[in-house]
């Protein structure tokens, strides 16, 4: 019996393996066997692109939370509420330095809503302020390699003073807006963008600047009683604009209004700083005289040495000639 069931047992080994199929040898050029595809699902998503987190309108949630915000009392049409949205309008004015948007601000299912300008400074691969040393001069940080990558224009430093002409264009504004001088409510400034005070219609169209007007002989003696009252008003804190045109000056329903002040120069700490308030002057009241500014009205030279007196600073000297 022993014996038999051996000899069954080795038959079946045999018959089993008789019945397997040969393996194919595969070759490293053998085509690989195709795979069944997988049926797309994504066309089905009806949020495919959008971020999850992102508002249900609008482009981005307001970025009012962790900015530094403007100064108190803050006007009535500053959107607060943390579940505001912001979208973008469109281009304003696009420049060396700093490109200019245009926002609004919404809280969605409210008639709550203002519009802004975002002014964005250039990233650092981006040619910064031309000239711009003697800006700075007066303007110190406290660590002595930040100065120094300032000064030698590395990438970190110029990172360092996009952010620092956003925070000191913030700062002027900031001070000149609570003391009452014709300027943008700053709105708030996180890192190199600041969102200010449109000025401007509702539907997005900008107020003009002061060189794209032709006023008559009334309107023009007005723009300058308002432009002393504005400078005078820097004046009270050391300051004059640093470069002061015709093209740095809003006229929003008659009212003028300075902007575009990043490069805000201190008179008594800078060095240089009498000879920017005596250019500003000049170049403003070039534009002023060449339109028929009347004499017994205003003079550049007699608003020089108003603007001196009221900073503090020795008189003499008539506007610069540069």
């Amino acid at each position: 019996m022993y014996g038999s069931e051996a000899i069954y047992e080795s038959e079946a080994i045999y018959e089993s393996k008789a019945s397997r199929k040969p393996r194919r040898r595969r070759f490293d050029d053998d085509a690989p066997a195709p795979r069944r595809r997988e049926p797309d699902l994504s066309t089905l998503d009806e949020r495919l692109g959008i971020d999850p987190d992102g508002p249900p309108e609008g482009d981005r949630w307001s970025t009012w939370d962790g900015a530094e915000h403007g100064p108190d009392p803050r006007p009535d049409w500053v959107v607060t509420e943390h579940a505001a949205v912001d979208t973008e309008l469109g281009v304003i004015k696009t420049g060396k330095e700093a490109d200019v948007h245009l926002v609004e601000r919404a809280v969605p299912g409210t008639g709550r809503r203002s519009l802004m300008a975002a002014k964005r400074y250039r990233s650092p691969e981006h040619r910064m302020f031309h000239r711009d040393a003697g800006y700075l001069e007066g303007r110190r940080v406290r660590r002595s390699r930040e100065t120094r990558a300032m000064a030698n224009r590395t990438a970190f430093g110029r990172e360092i003073l996009a952010g620092r002409w956003a925070s000191a264009e913030f700062a002027a504004l900031s001070r000149l807006w609570a003391d009452g001088v014709a300027v943008p409510y700053p709105v708030q400034c996180s890192g190199t963008e600041l969102l200010l005070e449109f000025l401007g219609s509702d539907d997005g169209t900008a107020a003009p600047r002061l060189a794209q007007l032709r006023p008559g002989r009334d309107e023009l003696c007005d723009l300058w009683h308002q432009l002393v009252d504005a400078l005078l008003g820097m004046a009270r804190h050391g300051l004059t604009h640093g470069d002061l045109s015709a093209y740095n000056l809003l006229v929003h329903d008659g009212r003028l209004v300075l902007i575009d002040l990043p490069q805000v120069v201190d008179v008594v700490g800078n060095p240089q700083g009498p000879e920017y308030l005596a250019r500003d002057v000049r170049r403003i009241g070039e534009w002023f005289t060449a339109r028929g500014l009347p004499g017994e009205v205003g003079t550049p030279d007699a608003l020089l040495a108003e603007l001196r007196a009221e900073a503090g600073m020795p008189g003499g000297g008539g506007v610069s000639q540069e």
